[in-house]
């Protein structure tokens, strides 16, 4: 958390790389919702620790709301190094409404105070994501994370009698069985494997895709790289002395989570 606060700007939202592909220093929700999923990573208990509570401000003032969801591009992006999908206009597939605002939703409904405007803000956002996977069925795996993080969130809170909580258990259960890719021979690419949804055997998603979860933990041990990191499967095409540095942030950023990985799978 006191590393977190070195990336809050005064508006109590998070910049300045905290996404290693983007070196905006500007608050943005996808800063901020990178820092709530490492604050949902270590379960911090705290709802008054400054970095919460800023986030809490920042997510209550409107800044880069649209009314219905957290604006995942902005402006100032383009400004500064990044890759290009955070580029304004990049029409990437990863830019779903709710990549990003369902994980804001659910930190909202866990930190804000229950029945505070902030938490019954949460608390919409969270039943209109719901409903719009009725819609349009989860076809990204970046917003599929973030909705299993806002799946985790409303159950910790005590809050799933408040949504279709079967609905959403249903269709995450739907998408994690359409996106994972089976074949370890399409791994070395980017590609969605178990580990994008799970880090444990305690995992609701493990049972159903235990044996592709087992081949991972033997890719990751077969393709460790002689420094002892993993290969980056992307890389951005302009601004190559930062994509040097941002490739070495992700470096490190993926020997933890694959360690976490490989340990949550009693395979270390």
């Amino acid at each position: 958390m006191q590393v977190l606060s070195c990336y809050q700007n005064a508006d109590g939202g998070l910049g300045h790389a905290v996404e290693a592909d983007c070196w905006n220093p500007n608050s943005t929700p996808l800063h901020t919702a990178t820092a709530c999923g490492i604050i949902g990573e270590i379960a911090y208990p705290d709802a008054a620790h400054p970095v919460i509570q800023g986030i809490l401000h920042y997510l209550s003032g409107g800044q880069d709301f649209n009314g219905k969801t957290w604006n995942l591009l902005v402006d100032s992006n383009n400004s500064y190094p990044h890759a290009p999908w955070w580029q304004t206009g990049s029409e990437s597939t990863c830019h779903a409404d709710y990549n990003g605002t369902a994980e804001l939703a659910g930190f909202l409904l866990y930190y804000a105070k229950p029945s505070s405007a902030a938490w019954q803000l949460g608390l919409r956002i969270a039943r209109e994501a719901i409903d719009a996977l009725s819609d349009a069925p989860l076809q990204d795996m970046h917003t599929c994370a973030c909705y299993i993080h806002m799946a985790e969130w409303i159950q910790k809170a005590g809050a799933a009698t408040f949504v279709d909580w079967q609905d959403l258990h249903q269709k995450l259960h739907e998408a994690v069985r359409r996106l994972i890719v089976s074949d370890p021979a399409r791994w070395n690419s980017y590609t969605c494997k178990p580990s994008h949804f799970m880090n444990s055997e305690e995992s609701e998603f493990f049972e159903e895709h235990r044996k592709t979860a087992e081949l991972e933990c033997e890719f990751l041990l077969n393709s460790q790289l002689d420094d002892g990191s993993w290969p980056i499967p992307w890389q951005w095409d302009e601004y190559p002395e930062e994509w040097a540095v941002s490739r070495n942030w992700w470096k490190g950023h993926v020997i933890v989570e694959n360690l976490r990985y490989l340990k949550g799978l009693h395979r270390i």
